[in-house]
């Protein structure tokens, strides 16, 4: 049963939110206090599945070869790059930081994660898009379709930042669940639960924000 005054906060954000001429996305932007973010074991860095996906669909690249990526195509991969793709997109940086910037999540066979480490890493570390380790015997697909539901909490040092779960189209009920759903796992992830939560607001792209909690 979703929480009523989550479905209330979505409810309000929705009707103070004007139309705009692009599909605005809901996003949850989370405060956090008496957390030291200078110690690396006080940061949040969460992958959730989200029960009702984004709305959207999602933009996804795979580091692979042979069977496996040719699995990965007929999935719906939007990019399947092998070794040699690899060492080519750490000459280009142009195209590798476009690649980075358009794709929503990076799966790899393990036996890549090394080179992408060491080619691709300044690139996508900072973006919090380094790949999904494919392990040997995984179905890509199955991993492409869970990605495509996925969505990462990430605050890096700071006690501020935000997670999109849903766009302004989807049904108020599936956007509560998904916002729930954030957050209980968000303070399962904090040291003291929810006594390390200041504040929680849902906000559109270009709209108003609505205190959650």
């Amino acid at each position: 049963m979703v929480n009523k005054i989550t479905v209330e906060a979505v409810n309000k954000l929705l009707e103070e939110s004007p139309q705009r001429k692009f599909m605005e996305s809901v996003d949850v932007a989370i405060n956090l206090k008496h957390l030291d973010m200078s110690q690396p074991k006080n940061r949040v860095d969460e992958e959730i599945i989200l029960p009702h996906g984004l709305g959207k669909d999602l933009k996804i690249a795979v580091f692979a070869k042979g069977e496996v990526g040719l699995q990965a195509k007929e999935a719906g991969a939007t990019y399947v790059f092998t070794e040699e793709d690899i060492n080519d997109l750490k000459e280009d940086k142009a195209r590798s930081r476009a690649i980075a910037n358009e794709c929503d999540f990076f799966i790899a066979e393990v036996q890549y994660m090394p080179l992408i480490g060491k080619s691709l890493g300044v690139v996508l570390g900072p973006r919090g898009k380094m790949p999904i380790p494919l392990q040997p015997g995984k179905n890509v697909a199955d991993v492409i379709n869970s990605s495509r539901s996925s969505v990462r909490i990430r605050s890096k040092d700071k006690l501020t930042f935000h997670v999109a779960v849903g766009r302004k189209d989807m049904p108020v009920e599936k956007l509560a669940d998904n916002i729930e759903t954030v957050i209980t796992r968000l303070e399962h992830s904090l040291e003291k639960g929810s006594q390390n939560i200041k504040s929680i607001y849902l906000t559109t792209t270009m709209g108003k924000s609505v205190k959650v909690m």
